[in-house]
């Protein structure tokens, strides 16, 4: 037997979870923390830049193949500008991925900032600090490149699979946010939608004869007000079941002030 420490030792801070288990999941037997999405929300895209691929250890990549299967995201390989793009909930969310802060590299660093920020509009850089020195070396190099706070966000992790893990939660987080804003601009245009059709049922129904059924049969044959209006007795009742009197009614209404003006008993 070798002498190479079981998955969960290298995440300490996940070995409850996986001790625990009775029957452990594929992530969990490599160290995974649970899934952070549920089936039910919807499965994502995440396209990893090949050349920073090509720059790092194969175990690290096989660690975020496997994470991000294991919370239904489909993984390509392309050529891109930033490390990764996230397609989540319609919303594509830009990450720079730093796994290890070196002082001698932060001009072409920050350079590559400046110049992804103008062209995403979400976009995030993590950076693994392993230590107290490289913490305070990256600390200086972010005031010492006039960064504006929050533009874009920084993220300082400890190791580079807490900052995947990260990227996932963020990318995630953005699309749910992407999502509830969708569904609640639709049920605002479906709110307005249903207060137009029932000002276009008070008019027509407001016609003596006309009724809920004439009214909808109005409304899918020949469409708005305005069309109703301008429609002839003849187009009525070539469209619709309407009975010739009451495509009368019709035209009068829209064409006879005497008639539109007048009392009128049902």
């Amino acid at each position: 037997m070798s002498g190479r420490p079981p998955p969960y030792a290298r995440f300490p801070a996940r070995r409850h979870a996986f001790a625990g288990d009775e029957h452990p999941t594929p992530g969990a037997m490599l160290g995974l923390p649970p899934p952070l999405v549920d089936a039910s929300a919807g499965r994502g895209v995440c396209m990893m830049s090949t050349s920073w691929r090509d720059k790092q250890r194969p175990d690290l990549v096989n660690f975020i193949a496997t994470f991000l299967a294991t919370n239904l995201y489909r993984l390509n390989f392309l050529s891109l500008s930033p490390d990764f793009l996230f397609n989540n909930g319609g919303l594509s969310v830009a990450f720079i991925f730093e796994t290890d802060w070196l002082p001698e590299r932060e001009a072409a660093v920050f350079s590559r900032v400046n110049t992804l920020k103008r062209q995403f509009k979400y976009l995030y850089v993590v950076v693994v600090v392993r230590s107290a020195e490289q913490n305070e070396s990256f600390n200086q190099s972010y005031f010492k490149y006039d960064m504006e706070l929050g533009c874009p966000t920084f993220v300082p992790v400890c190791d580079p699979e807490m900052g995947f893990e990260k990227i996932v939660r963020i990318a995630h987080a953005r699309g749910v946010c992407k999502q509830k804003d969708l569904v609640t601009a639709m049920g605002i245009e479906r709110e307005q939608a249903v207060q137009c059709m029932d000002a276009f049922l008070r008019v027509l129904t407001s016609i003596p004869g006309i009724d809920s059924h004439d009214a909808n049969a109005l409304a899918q044959a020949i469409g708005s007000i305005e069309a109703i209006a301008k429609a002839s007795k003849e187009f009525i009742l070539e469209n619709t079941d309407l009975s010739t009197e009451k495509a009368e009614r019709i035209v009068r209404f829209f064409r006879d002030p005497q008639y539109f003006l007048s009392p009128k008993i049902n």
